[in-house]
């Protein structure tokens, strides 16, 4: 076997499966010196909660951060948010992790999220209403977005060595931005935010401020060149990948338009292992729920007011995106994220002590909708499970295809087991039997004292 061990970990969710407490318990049991944060950027959650009763909510640093000498690699294609780092930083140091910025490397071609971004976001998604995507409010799809209609207008991470060049940049994105948005919102009841949002994109000054507060950024973190970065995860120990959000956000895989602006999949994480000349194999593990959970909008067949008495202290609906909801377990929709996450060596599940808060859970083995849909590429129906979605080709990114799915999904109808899964081993038998994957580890609680070992050999 390699010296070098790299193994993903990847949500079959909407997110919110656990990754920040499998990232920490791996840091943990492995001799894992380095994560990889290798999609998404500054919308990412992942939570730790240490026995000793430190939380933080992992957002650009990666959730081993609590683990002595762990090191974060923001790998391209992540998109930096800088001022959102140095706020993260600033709190982890208050938990006593006072050297993570001395942890890190950032990829000198990293796109960056300016406030322009987040603010336009924003607007954008004020100017929705009813019809909101479901966005973080942070700016990535923004980022991305831009990046792929004006290439020659983005801020690279390595930009921020040069200040004046940078702050030419970042006024032609301010400008660019601004001619994009009228001065009225045409949704009333966001009068109040939309204007708030429209005086960051029209003032002058932000530009060089906020300049001048990203360099202590980049001053502590220099920006790696590809090869500083191929260096470190070439060292001999464990490398994870630590992936944001979950496939059924996935800008391909997701349902359209509720998706992120990233890839979730083993395809995604091998084609950054190969930019930076690893060709160690990768072992894949796929992270899901005991129960579904979404935030903001979207479609969610099995969502189910009742399992709101599965309350917690670290996801509610306070936040940009809106209501937190909670639904039942869904073969379809695992079957589903099964397929879109590519080559899988196995399954964590989280949140396996529900069964001992609720006896409601159910799972969902098939829907019923009075959508009648032609195109068997969609979906197909049968008397035994209802109807199945079935993943359009991976290498024709049709999003058609997937706002078709959308529509699906918002007319379905769930069909239900006639019992309860009454246990934690039960429910495992069946994540194992639909996905056709071995379950390894099983959290039974929110620290990573809680993780059981489900089969003696992961790695």
């Amino acid at each position: 076997m390699s010296s070098t061990r790299l193994a993903s970990l990847l949500g079959l969710g909407f997110g919110d499966c656990g990754k920040g407490l499998f990232t920490d318990y791996l840091c943990r049991n492995w001799d894992t010196h380095t994560v990889v944060r290798f999609n998404g950027g500054a919308q990412a959650g992942h939570n730790v909660v240490l026995p000793d009763g430190r939380h933080h909510i992992f957002s650009q640093f990666c959730s081993g951060s609590f683990v002595p000498g762990v090191v974060t690699v923001l790998a391209y294609p992540v998109i930096v948010h800088p001022t959102a780092l140095l706020v993260e930083a600033a709190r982890l140091q208050r938990l006593g992790v006072s050297d993570c910025l001395q942890r890190m490397l950032i990829d000198e071609r990293c796109r960056i999220t300016t406030p322009f971004h987040q603010a336009a976001g924003r607007l954008r998604e004020l100017a929705r209403g009813q019809s909101a995507h479901g966005s973080c409010g942070v700016g990535v799809g923004e980022t991305v977005q831009h990046s792929l209609e004006r290439p020659e207008h983005i801020l690279r991470y390595a930009d921020l060595l040069q200040p004046q060049a940078a702050l030419a940049k970042l006024e032609v994105i301010r400008h660019q931005l601004l001619s994009e948005f009228v001065t009225a919102c045409v949704v009333p009841e966001n009068s109040a935010l939309y204007d708030a949002e429209l005086r960051m994109l029209s003032d002058e000054a932000i530009s060089a401020r906020w300049l001048e507060h990203v360099a202590v950024l980049s001053a502590k973190v220099r920006p790696a060149t590809k090869s500083m970065i191929a260096d470190r995860l070439h060292r001999p120990g464990a490398v994870l990948f630590e992936g944001a959000q979950g496939v059924l956000l996935d800008e391909w895989h997701g349902f359209h338009p509720h998706t992120t602006w990233s890839s979730i999949s083993s395809d995604a994480v091998e084609a950054v292992t190969a930019d930076y000349g690893l060709s160690t194999p990768i072992r894949h593990f796929g992270l899901i729920r005991s129960y579904l959970t979404r935030h903001g909008a979207g479609p969610m067949p099995t969502w189910d007011a009742e399992l709101d008495c599965l309350n917690e202290p670290h996801n509610d609906s306070s936040g940009w995106q809106g209501r937190f909801r909670r639904g039942h377990p869904d073969a379809v929709l695992l079957r589903y994220a099964r397929s879109a996450a590519g080559k899988l060596d196995g399954i964590f599940v989280s949140h396996l002590d529900a069964f001992s808060k609720t006896d409601k859970l159910t799972w969902c083995v098939g829907y019923e909708s009075d959508l009648a849909v032609q195109d068997d590429a969609i979906c197909t129906f049968d008397a035994r499970d209802g109807l199945i979605i079935r993943l359009h080709p991976t290498t024709d990114r049709n999003l058609e295809h997937q706002r078709q799915l959308t529509q699906l999904l918002s007319r379905a109808r769930p069909r239900f087991e006639t019992t309860p899964m009454i246990d934690a081993q039960s429910h495992i038998q069946k994540i194992e039997e639909i996905a056709n994957c071995p379950v390894f580890l099983g959290s039974y609680g929110p620290q990573f004292d809680a993780v059981a070992m489900q089969r003696k050999r992961i790695y």
